[in-house]
């Protein structure tokens, strides 16, 4: 979809697209795909800590 809207701007400006739009569109997916990997790694320590303590604890 983001594709074909991209297409019809440039047809209508009539020049390529910004070449910072790609850019900020990256970094805006690394921080949320950053975000992502931190919250599973807190739920995977999470998950550790809480069956090591019903192993240990009993």
């Amino acid at each position: 979809m983001s594709e074909l809207v991209m297409n019809e701007n440039e047809k209508q400006n009539g020049e390529a697209a910004d070449d910072r739009q790609p850019s900020e569109m990256h970094r805006r997916q690394r921080g949320k795909n950053i975000a992502v990997a931190v919250v599973l790694f807190g739920m995977v320590v999470l998950f550790y800590v809480v069956a090591i303590v019903k192993i240990g604890g009993g």
